[in-house]
């Protein structure tokens, strides 16, 4: 049995999955499927897609339906940089044209910590280990 994030998208699961992987190091598309022309979709839509960050698979698809709800903060993915330079790069790409909650900076609970929404409202948390 497996556990996979999945991502709904209305139209941006391609950019963002091909923004995701340019991001983070050693990310890879593993498997991309279009809606081609015989079916109601948009053409060339993402029906499926999967992608690796770290050792994490994530799926998306670009939905043909846009909903009245979208990406929540509640829900977020962390991720264990392992090392400030690491964090500083990622928060710089991850929050352009997004939505920063807690700036990059020493916390309590971390030597280096940023949280933020990227430009697809998904909600990212960056973290370097506490000392």
């Amino acid at each position: 049995m497996t556990l996979k994030p999945f991502l709904m998208f209305t139209g941006q699961a391609e950019e963002a999955m091909n923004f995701y992987v340019s991001s983070f190091p050693d990310a890879e598309i593993l498997a991309l499927e279009r809606h081609g022309g015989e079916e109601p979709e948009r053409e060339g839509s993402v029906k499926t897609a999967s992608f690796r960050i770290a050792d994490q698979t994530l799926l998306c698809i670009d939905s043909p339906d846009v909903h009245a709800f979208g990406f929540t903060p509640s829900v977020s993915f962390f991720f264990d940089c392992p090392d400030e330079a690491s964090l500083d790069t990622l928060f710089a790409l991850l929050s352009d044209q997004g939505q920063v909650m807690m700036p990059p900076g020493e916390y309590p609970f971390a030597k280096k910590y940023a949280w933020l929404s990227d430009r697809f409202g998904v909600s990212w948390q960056l973290s370097v280990s506490a000392r």
